[in-house]
């Protein structure tokens, strides 16, 4: 559902999930997923006020995701009590990253290869496509540093049993991609979205 602030959204969601409990929907099978923590908060706020005693799932995306990988970590190669970097400890780790592959942080700072790398990753490009394929819509010199650097930025957090925010997504569309059964299973659990 999209609108503009102070529309109703939440509202009209909030009401839909007390109706669908109302019919005898069970709650583990409503999720219902936000941006924000803010928003989720308020969201499963409103849905405990209509229902105190229901607890459907409430969260945000990343929320959602970062449970399923601890789950299904070794599905892409992580274990389950992978760590989730921050935005300072994700930089840190490219600024070393670009100094292993001789890139200068000076005229590629970090942050602005970072913001490369996650338009790259919310496109859902993995390393290996874009390595294979370095204009997949990034075609000027940065982005070739980039096509050079995702890759290893994601070889040396798989060695690090980390992702960043990013990576959270990512690594559940490849999971449930490569995953139909996972898929199926998701589907079967989740069937009020």
């Amino acid at each position: 559902m999209l609108a503009g602030p102070g529309s109703g959204k939440t509202r009209v969601i909030t009401h839909r999930i007390a109706r669908l409990v109302a019919t005898d929907v069970p709650p583990q099978q409503i999720l219902a997923i936000t941006f924000t923590n803010k928003a989720a908060r308020e969201m499963a706020e409103r849905v405990d006020v209509l229902l105190p005693d229901v607890k459907p799932w409430v969260g945000t995306f990343h929320r959602f995701c970062a449970q399923m990988l601890r789950r299904h970590a070794r599905g892409v190669g992580l274990e389950p009590n992978y760590t989730i970097l921050d935005m300072s400890d994700q930089r840190r780790l490219l600024k070393s990253v670009m100094a292993a592959l001789g890139h200068d942080a000076t005229p590629f700072p970090p942050p602005k290869i970072a913001a490369r790398i996650s338009q790259v990753q919310n496109r859902l490009v993995n390393p290996q496509s874009l390595a294979e394929n370095p204009a997949s819509g990034i075609g000027d010199f940065q982005g070739r540093i980039v096509a050079e650097v995702y890759p290893a930025y994601q070889k040396a957090l798989q060695q690090s049993n980390a992702v960043d925010f990013d990576d959270l997504l990512l690594h559940v569309a490849t999971l449930l991609e490569e995953n139909p059964e996972l898929r199926s299973q998701l589907d079967e659990r989740f069937r009020y979205i």
